[in-house]
């Protein structure tokens, strides 16, 4: 029976297909690690004590590209180009989802309205992010190779995620609500597309690694592609909607480590 946990099980058992996820992986968080940094170095001065929470959300995606990387070291593997097509973090950059790499590589100070954006994206990326990691939570959580690296990021994603219902709610309070929505809409609208066409090429590139006949590459693009359709007829909404957090201040604190791996 074909399921998401036979799906990724398949992946981890083979080298090649699990060094290509990893690669993957690896790279989006250590793109995304470099951009809350910047962020984090240009937060304007009325901001200020945003910064280190911002410094906590890039040094906790540093860690996960590492966490990657690890899981290589310890089968063996080395890290594959990564490519473009199935290049999520900089696919959302291409399309004006994030703050612009231009104004980024600047030394000018951020305004109060681009943290607005950056929080607004940041939530919609982390809501795909949190579910994809509870997804392997669930399945993976016990498993002896990738069970602690699951587990670590699942809840470092949490974490982001809350901080950003947290701090959008306070800038609602502020006055940004209505530009707070409308940006929230537009960025989901705009993810869901990139997530399908990012999901296709990185399916494309498995099933020629594990050699999928077509009638399961078919089954799975189709997959994808009703997900799609769900999510652009009703499911983005999950993305934009706020609320205030169990986890308050969940960034509040130093980054934890990453686990070990022998």
């Amino acid at each position: 029976m074909l399921s998401a946990k036979s799906l990724f099980q398949e992946i981890l058992d083979n080298d090649e297909s699990f060094r290509l996820f990893c690669s993957i992986a690896a790279s989006g968080e250590s793109q995304g690690g470099w951009e809350n940094a910047r962020i984090a170095a240009l937060v304007p001065e009325s901001e200020r004590s945003l910064a280190p929470k911002i410094t906590r959300h890039g040094a906790d995606e540093d860690k996960h590209g590492r966490i990657f990387n690890a899981l290589l070291k310890k089968r063996g593997l080395e890290p594959v180009p990564v490519p473009p097509e199935t290049d999520y973090t900089m696919l959302l950059e291409q399309h004006g989802i994030g703050l612009a790499h231009d104004k980024l590589k600047s030394d000018e100070p951020l305004t109060v309205q681009d943290i607005v954006t950056y929080l607004s994206h940041s939530r919609v990326t982390e809501q795909r992010a949190s579910e994809q990691m509870e997804l392997l939570r669930k399945h993976f959580a016990d498993h002896p190779d990738i069970g602690r690296a699951v587990k670590q990021i699942s809840n470092d994603e949490d974490n982001h995620l809350a901080y950003c219902h947290e701090e959008l709610l306070r800038f609602a309070a502020q006055g940004h609500g209505r530009a707070i929505q409308r940006t929230l809409r537009e960025c989901a609208l705009a993810e869901i597309r990139i997530y399908r066409d990012v999901s296709l090429a990185v399916m494309d590139h498995m099933g020629r690694i594990l050699g999928w006949p077509r009638p399961k590459a078919a089954l799975l693009a189709a997959g994808i592609h009703a997900v799609y359709a769900w999510e652009r007829f009703a499911g983005w909404r999950r993305m934009v909607s706020l609320k205030m957090p169990e986890r308050r201040d969940a960034l509040g604190g130093p980054a934890t480590s990453a686990p070990e791996f022998a």
